[in-house]
């Protein structure tokens, strides 16, 4: 799968989870799955948690958080 099909399977739609970034058909934020990833969690296992979620639809996430990275966009919290 290439990275434009992954980047359709997310959504952005203001009437659809307050506009936040989600899987196309689902209401699960990228940043769920992003989240899970960054915890431990495989992929394997975050579909298994999320039985509507497919092993492309993990795959998505990481790609629009890939998309984000480039866009040069950075917030950063004072320590």
């Amino acid at each position: 799968m290439t990275q434009e099909e992954l980047l359709q399977r997310v959504t952005v739609d203001p009437e659809v989870c307050a506009g936040k970034p989600c899987i196309r058909g689902t209401r699960i934020y990228i940043a769920v799955i992003l989240d899970a990833l960054a915890e431990g969690l495989s992929p394997t296992e975050i579909v298994d948690h999320y039985p509507s979620l497919k092993q492309e639809d993990i795959r998505a996430a990481v790609a629009y958080g890939a998309e984000l990275a480039r866009e040069n966009i950075w917030k950063v919290t004072a320590q």
